[in-house]
């Protein structure tokens, strides 16, 4: 259900978290982001020439806009360009709950070359949990982000959002509330039960008589835990842990459906888990890595 109008921030707050996640969780060069965020100044600044908040823009109000872009002359691949910039921007605060949907969906873009999704070996995996430790109330929250994320592919955004009730350790389920609200059980092993459970333990004895969000994962002061402080953890993990690249929670999403798929998993079952609305997006996971490919073919082309 979309948030209150009286909840939400204004144009300028919207693009900038909107902004945050590019960084973040889309990781977007500086200059890629800094092409998206004035695309969005200029889109948003006609939006208020005509009187539009975000919240109110219909799609005539996208049309009037590229076609203004067409009449300066632009090229065709600039007012693409743009266009991705605000489709996204839209699909965001559609995802953040925000808005009931996006005024930019039905417009179409040039179908690019999906880009394969970057995942850690199983060797990585095995260092990052070795690189885990501590028995203090962040080092077990760590554990139970890092584990949870890899156990069951969930967005950060679903893992910010659990509350205590979604959790069923006793029979391994996490109730998770996806894109669209939409509503999934993933099931968890054991271990991450254990792991959850060890830090469900110290965050009621932390916050025993104290005023807490409601929340699962919880900041050293009790409110909801953060995107950003949640990406910084991860990243000094993955240098602790000596991973090839940055650690981010998408990249433990990619992990997840790659290492399913290649023991076997069935695609439908890895699309239910990952929440992914259509099989499509989720038969980008059958990608094979490039060095199975050169052992495949050495070890049966005739000239191998």
């Amino acid at each position: 259900m979309p948030e209150p109008e009286a909840n939400r921030p204004p144009a300028d707050g919207l693009l900038a978290d909107y902004a945050r996640y590019l960084s973040l969780e889309r990781r977007l060069s500086p200059n890629t982001l800094a092409a998206y965020v004035s695309d969005l100044r200029q889109f948003l600044a006609g939006l208020k020439k005509r009187g539009r908040t975000p919240e109110k823009t219909a799609a005539g109000d996208i049309s009037a806009w590229i076609e203004s872009l067409s009449e300066k002359g632009l090229k065709a691949s600039s007012v693409f360009r743009k266009l991705e910039a605000v489709k996204s921007f839209f699909a965001f605060q559609v995802s953040e709950g925000r808005m009931a949907a996006s005024p930019a969906a039905a417009f179409r873009s040039p179908r690019q070359n999906a880009r394969l999704p970057k995942t850690l070996s199983l060797g990585d995996i095995e260092r990052l949990l070795a690189a885990l430790g501590g028995e203090g109330f962040q080092a077990r929250r760590l554990r139970a982000i890092v584990e949870l994320l890899y156990a069951s592919g969930i967005r950060v955004s679903e893992l910010l959002g659990l509350k205590p009730e979604d959790l069923n350790l006793a029979d391994g389920w996490v109730r998770v509330f996806g894109k669209g609200s939409r509503e999934r059980l993933v099931p968890i092993p054991e271990s991450v039960a254990r792991t959850l459970l060890r830090y469900q333990e110290i965050r009621l004895s932390k916050f025993a008589g104290k005023r807490q969000a409601a929340e699962l994962f919880l900041s050293r002061r009790g409110r909801r835990l953060g995107r950003v402080e949640v990406y910084k953890e991860l990243r000094a993990l993955g240098t602790r842990a000596q991973l090839s690249r940055p650690l981010h929670p998408h990249l433990l999403r990619h992990s997840f459906a790659t290492h399913l798929l290649e023991g076997g998993a069935d695609l439908r079952a890895v699309q239910e888990m990952l929440g992914h609305a259509s099989l499509a997006t989720t038969q980008i996971y059958t990608h094979l890595d490039r060095s199975a490919l050169k052992d495949a073919h050495r070890k049966f082309h005739p000239r191998g």
